[in-house]
């Protein structure tokens, strides 16, 4: 157990010791130049564990996400994606900035879009419409709970994409969640996208980064539009060198991520007042709500902090997620105070 069990992501994770000797061994040169071989290297193991040609080492999640949109599609065009979906509510409304695209939300179930109702809205050919350029999948799904979309349904989506002949981009930023949880290979999961962006800094522990990949002439687009957003960092090998050891290394133990989640969550929903779907706790990440407790929701969490338990009130829910710094102490720690809080 940690002296503050830190739930509240599993952006909080720090580099493991191992990375720390990896940063100061890597060798290093100028990345905006193409020279920095640990960054090369981060961006082909990537790209070969994703089945893609090529990889394009960036800053977070949302530069990577946003790069991704911005190169399948032109102003005015429209994206279609799940109404919970991070790159329509998280990244600071970057989809009209950056690529200067309109969304088209559908509501899903648990994050899940129905195929039929994606091709029912995209848009005919006709000057009166923006054209559809790009459908976009969030997996796993943060919003909807950490919940895992299914391949079927992924290449169910992928099928409309390519007989309407539309772009499919993956937000995979816990892609690696989906695979532990299911045993599917990476590459199975990414087949059908042209573009897939994979966080290192959540499960991973990386402090910094995403990987965005594609095909070749995507990335090179994409080194472009990075350049544009001030993402061309130099010596950034210092910081892929941590990289390369979270996906060589650590997407394994993610099961233990999992395992820690669900034993968190069926003690939660086991408390009198607590409204917890089990069905959702998939990977790493549980939601839950307090039904006519909503307003106090603020000082709850203070009250769990003075347990030395963190968590994070969102949208009248409490989200706590399971990662490399809590452990089954921790967990137990949470329970307790939840008990104590609530009582």
């Amino acid at each position: 157990m940690h002296t503050i069990s830190d739930f509240r992501s599993d952006t909080v994770t720090k580099p493991t010791p191992e990375m720390y000797e990896a940063m100061a061994r890597a060798e290093l040169g100028d990345d905006v130049l193409g020279d920095d071989p640990t960054v090369n290297r981060l961006e082909q193991i990537t790209a070969d564990m994703l089945g893609k040609e090529a990889g394009l080492f960036v800053s977070s999640g949302t530069q990577g996400n946003q790069i991704g949109l911005a190169i399948h599609c032109r102003p005015g065009d429209e994206l279609i994606c799940e109404f919970g979906a991070h790159t329509y509510n998280n990244e600071s409304g970057a989809m009209a900035r950056i690529a200067c695209a309109q969304p088209r939300p559908i509501k899903g179930k648990a994050g899940v879009m129905d195929p039929a109702e994606v091709e029912s809205l995209i848009r005919p050919n006709n000057i009166h419409n923006p054209r559809t350029a790009l459908v976009t999948v969030e997996n796993t799904h943060n919003g909807a709970g950490g919940t895992i979309v299914p391949l079927e349904n992924i290449r169910a989506i992928g099928e409309v994409a390519k007989r309407r002949n539309i772009k499919y981009h993956l937000d995979g930023a816990r892609l690696w969640n989906a695979h532990v949880a299911t045993g599917i290979s990476l590459k199975e999961w990414c087949r059908e996208f042209d573009t897939v962006s994979v966080c290192l800094s959540k499960g991973l522990c990386a402090p910094v980064g995403s990987v965005l990949c594609g095909n070749k002439s995507d990335i090179e687009r994409a080194r472009y539009l990075r350049k544009q957003l001030g993402g061309g960092m130099r010596q950034v090998g210092i910081l892929a060198a941590c990289g390369i050891i979270s996906v060589t290394k650590m997407v394994a133990r993610l099961a233990e991520d999992h395992a820690n989640a669900r034993k968190l969550a069926e003690g939660l929903a086991a408390m009198k007042g607590v409204q917890l779907d089990l069905a959702t706790v998939q990977t790493n990440i549980v939601f839950f709500s307090l039904p006519g407790r909503e307003r106090e929701l603020p000082a709850l969490i203070e009250k769990l902090q003075a347990q030395k338990v963190l968590a994070m009130a969102l949208g009248g829910r409490v989200r706590m997620v399971t990662h490399h710094e809590v452990d089954e102490e921790d967990v137990e720690r949470a329970l307790m105070a939840w008990k104590t809080v609530l009582a």
